[in-house]
C-alpha cells in the first residue's frame, strides 16, 4: 500500500494525483496532449482544429503552461513565413501513457469503443 505524503512533508503535495492534476487540470489539457500523442509534431492552427471549442487564447496559454512544465516542446523553425510546431517531450509521452488506462476506464464505463483521435477522421 502506498504511503501518502502529508502536507508539510516537503513539497506540500498530498499524493501524486494532486501533482499530476496541477499539470493536466482543466478542460483542455488532456485533449491537447492526446492530439499531440497521435502525431509527433503539430502546428498551432492544427491543434486548434483538433480540439473543438477551445479558443486561441486558451490554447496558447495551455501550451505555454505545458511547455513550462516540461510536457511539451515548442519548436521554432527559421523560415519565412515563421513556422512553429509543438511536440510531446519524453515526460509528455509518459504522461499520455499514464492517461491511457483512464481513457480505457471511461470507454468501458460508457460503452464507447476505442477510436482514433477525432482530428484524423476529418481529413
Amino acid at each position: 500500500m502506498a504511503t501518502l505524503n502529508r502536507p508539510g512533508d516537503g513539497d506540500g503535495h498530498v499524493c501524486g494525483i494532486d501533482t499530476a492534476m496541477e499539470v493536466i487540470g482543466g478542460k483542455w489539457k488532456v485533449l491537447i496532449l492526446w492530439a499531440l500523442h497521435e502525431r509527433s509534431h503539430r502546428r498551432f492552427g492544427e491543434l486548434r482544429r483538433l480540439v473543438p471549442g477551445i479558443t486561441e487564447k486558451v490554447l496558447a496559454s495551455h501550451l505555454r503552461e505545458l511547455e513550462a512544465d516540461g510536457i511539451v516542446d515548442r519548436v521554432s523553425y527559421d523560415e519565412v513565413p515563421p513556422r512553429v510546431e509543438y511536440a510531446l517531450t519524453k515526460d509528455g509521452i509518459r504522461l499520455n501513457d499514464a492517461l491511457e488506462p483512464l481513457a480505457a476506464w471511461a470507454r468501458t464505463r460508457t460503452g464507447t469503443p476505442p477510436r482514433p483521435f477525432l482530428s484524423d477522421q476529418a481529413g
